[in-house]
């Protein structure tokens, strides 16, 4: 697969693909096939980072990055690679692109498929999550995928998303947190400290969802380090130690 543009939200997302320190909201080389496009957090700015790269010469677009749980047998670090979206209405993946990256990946990874839910915010409980699950039948979320899906099916291109499980079904971001994270999902210290001191937010709960981020972009750190021909870093390989 040549010419990949992949879309990441976060920086920890970003950096399991390349050590580079990139600049937000622009297209970034990765070699002759691959280009980045470090984003921001939701579906608008997932669209203008798909319409960037394609603009930039991909000839594939890639979701990247986090979701969450839907299904309660998802654990922290699992993989999902749906075989479909539902963002309002059913988008493809390429399943042939799909099979090719699955069939790289070490036994060790658990891989769930059927689909995936796009969503407009973060579901910060559990109860949104089940009702999110009930009404379209997926088994993860994330506010990127379903832009991304509709900007390469309207261009007639690839997509494929990939996306490890960051939070579980019974534990989410709460919603107070989500005043302290910029764009980029990184922390803003400034206005996370406060809410730690006042103990709105709880240590343990800060901890937990740095354990469970770890594990999924450990995850995710394997998938480029053994399909990386099919996300275009062939060339970017060394960036990578092996297992």
């Amino acid at each position: 697969m040549r010419g990949v543009g992949i879309v990441t939200a976060m920086r920890v997302e970003a950096r399991c693909v390349t050590p580079l320190r990139l600049p937000f909201n622009k297209r970034i080389s990765l070699g002759e096939s691959a280009a980045i496009w470090l984003c921001g957090i939701g579906a608008e700015a997932a669209r203008e980072a798909a319409e960037g790269l394609k603009a930039g010469g991909a000839t594939a677009l890639m979701s990247f990055g986090l979701a969450g749980a839907l299904d309660s047998s998802l654990r922290p670090g699992d993989l999902v690679l749906p075989e479909s979206i539902y963002g309002g209405r059913l988008l493809p993946i390429d399943l042939g692109w799909r099979a090719r990256l699955r069939q790289l990946l070490p036994a060790r990874l658990r891989v769930a498929g059927g689909m995936l839910a796009a969503s407009t915010q973060v579901l910060t409980s559990a109860t949104a999550k089940r009702e999110l699950a009930q009404a379209t039948g997926a088994c993860a979320v994330d506010m990127e995928s379903g832009a991304v899906a509709e900007a390469a099916a309207h261009a007639g291109l690839p997509f494929l998303t990939v996306r490890a499980i960051s939070d579980p079904v019974e534990f989410s971001p709460p919603s107070i947190l989500l005043s302290a994270i910029r764009r980029d999902g990184s922390p803003d210290m400034m206005r996370l400290l406060p809410l730690l001191l006042r103990r709105s937010v709880p240590l343990g709960t800060l901890l937990r969802l740095g354990v469970d981020s770890r594990a999924a972009c450990s995850t995710l750190s394997a998938v480029v380090r053994h399909a990386d021909r099919e996300m275009g870093l062939v060339s970017t390989h060394s960036a990578h130690e092996a297992d």
